[in-house]
């Protein structure tokens, strides 16, 4: 028995070595982002509506536009009292949509800043970043020396990754 463990001990110390790959990498990066100005408009329409209790009415309503680019405008109504001394209740509402604007204007935006915005009934404008002192570096050791906040809209991220593959 003893024979048999000494001869089994023997062989696993001569068992032959295990062959793996291993690869180390090592990586470093910055990005630097300075956001985009943007404006979004959308152009309204005209719009009339009217209702009422114990009201004679000669309609109002939208007149059409004197051209193709004009928005429309409205035509006013008479209402009269059909009832005297009795309730009555009368709404009448009326929006003016938005002309056409002409081709390329409406928001100008210069070094990420909107100087002026589209003349439309919904805009939503964004200002752009402004890189400022926005910065960063990367030594020749691979190391992050520094990353610089900019102004406002701007963002810095730096990442360091190691990573070990065993095949």
């Amino acid at each position: 028995m003893k024979k048999s463990l000494l001869f089994f001990g023997m062989m696993f110390l001569m068992s032959p070595a295990a062959q793996a790959d291993i690869t180390h990498r090592l990586s470093s990066s910055l990005q630097l982002t300075v956001d985009a100005a943007a404006s979004q408009a959308t152009r309204i329409g005209s719009s009339y509506s009217v209702s009422g209790n114990n009201v004679s009415a000669t309609l109002g309503g939208l007149a059409a536009p004197g051209s193709a680019t004009a928005a429309a405008t409205m035509n006013a109504g008479t209402y009269t009292q059909t009832n005297d001394g009795a309730a009555i209740s009368f709404s009448e509402s009326f929006t003016a949509g938005d002309a056409v604007n002409v081709v390329n204007s409406g928001t100008t935006v210069s070094s990420g800043v909107v100087g002026s915005l589209p003349a439309y009934g919904i805009v939503t404008t964004t200002a752009g970043g402004v890189a400022g002192g926005l910065g960063g570096s990367i030594d020749s050791a691979g190391s992050i020396g520094s990353l610089t906040a900019g102004g406002a809209g701007t963002s810095a991220t730096g990442q360091f990754v190691s990573e070990i593959t065993v095949r």
